[in-house]
């Protein structure tokens, strides 16, 4: 490890990455066509949720434990869900609400009403502005849509730049970045520009093992090996956001398509390998014509949080501590198969290698070698009955401060 393990996260990065889960949306257009992609020729006329209930996705995705809620204010084909004054490729063209509605709008509200954070995404790729070729029109253009969704919304967690489409494109990112930081000071920016969250680098929702939480680039998009460059005074630690739909390879809503469902243990996979890898988790559960969650991903949805309750939300034991070595103890020998670890990373990322030990009959046996904690490590092993648990950190950067240290029979 370089120095760049003891970066440390600002206040707003710990508690974004305390949130673990949130639901992407994706909803537009491309709903009512059948596809994933649009060109920006599709007409607002097709555009009509006439049961749109935003209240039901955010208590879904509350009622799963999920924390936070990103909507694709506008994706790459341009048609925007609020009435912007910037084009009439939007809500107001539509027939949904006689042209009257907006869909940011009801999302927000819904957030507020629940309880839940608020993040939107806005494509920087536009296939339908005119102005899109001419870069300083386009640049502006981009600027007062930004500044509409930064001032009309109240506060968002996180607003996503998503690279898609845009290699070798050079927006103002100075200028957009500034205007973030001027109206939502408290939001991560998503992996563009000067970020303080950078995309995983897939779309599978699993971070690689170990996933450090500081970086100095991350991959541009799907359809490139580019790496992105950051702009100057970008902070080291830039911890990872992992994206995944959950209907296999599909974003947006299509008919007849619940056969790309994925099972409960499909998402169980996933979340070990996001979260449980220290990275949080962003799981697109996308809206039908109709404007509500289907009945299948809405139940699949609950599903996975109840399965993510049952397993670790009553610890059989917990601890933290300083130092190499920290233990919990069981009392009765008692029988345990996982461990969930986390650092105190408000004083950076210090361990780089581990290993947890069980005790049993008066001797220490191995169950798991591991490096990265940093925000949370979710640990599985053979079920094993031991009177204590031992955390011996071998290497770090400087002593290590563990947070928490808890043991769970999860019975999987």
């Amino acid at each position: 490890m370089t120095r760049l393990a003891l970066a440390r996260p600002t206040p707003q990065q710990m508690r974004w990455q305390d949130l673990e889960l949130g639901m992407f949306c994706h909803f537009g257009i491309n709903t009512f066509c059948d596809q994933e992609w649009g060109d920006g020729t599709d007409s607002p006329q097709l555009f009509n949720p006439e049961m749109l209930d935003a209240r039901q996705w955010v208590r879904t995705a509350k009622e799963a434990g999920f924390t936070y809620v990103v909507l694709t204010a506008k994706h790459h084909d341009g048609f925007c869900l609020w009435p912007t004054e910037t084009t009439a490729y939007s809500v107001k063209s539509s027939p949904w609400k006689n042209g009257k509605g907006d869909v940011v709008r009801g999302v927000a509200d819904a957030c507020r009403e629940e309880g839940m954070l608020f993040g939107l995404y806005l494509s920087p790729w536009d296939r339908n502005a005119p102005c899109y070729s001419d870069k300083a029109a386009y640049d502006d253009f981009y600027c007062r849509q930004l500044t509409e969704l930064l001032t009309q919304y109240g506060p968002l967690v996180e607003v996503w730049f998503d690279g898609a489409g845009s290699q070798g494109r050079e927006y103002d990112w100075p200028r957009i970045i500034g205007l973030v930081k001027r109206h939502q000071p408290d939001a991560m920016i998503f992996n563009m520009g000067s970020p303080t969250i950078r995309w995983v680098g897939n779309e599978d929702g699993v971070a690689p093992y170990p996933c450090w939480n500081t970086a100095t680039t991350a991959r541009e998009s799907m359809f490139t090996s580019d790496m992105l460059t950051w702009m100057p005074g970008t902070p080291n630690w830039v911890p990872a956001e992992c994206d995944v739909p959950i209907r296999k390879k599909h974003w947006f809503w299509h008919p007849d398509d619940e056969s790309s469902l994925r099972t409960l243990d499909d998402l169980l996979d996933i979340y070990y390998r996001s979260v449980g890898h220290g990275a949080t988790l962003l799981l697109n559960v996308a809206p039908d014509d109709r404007g509500l969650l289907p009945a299948a991903d809405a139940e699949r949805l609950l599903e996975f949080g109840r399965e993510i309750r049952r397993r670790f939300s009553r610890p059989l034991a917990s601890g933290a501590g300083e130092g190499e070595t920290v233990s919990v103890r069981l009392g009765a020998e008692t029988t345990v198969d996982h461990a969930v670890l986390m650092e105190d990373i408000a004083h950076g990322e210090r361990v780089q290698e581990y290993v947890l030990e069980a005790r049993q009959a008066g001797r220490w046996i191995e169950l798991v070698r591991g490096s990265a904690i940093g925000h949370k490590k979710i640990d599985r092993f053979e079920p094993v009955a031991a009177t204590e648990l031992r955390l011996r950190v071998t290497a770090s950067a400087d002593k290590p401060m563990i947070r928490s240290f808890a043991v769970f029979r999860a019975g999987v």
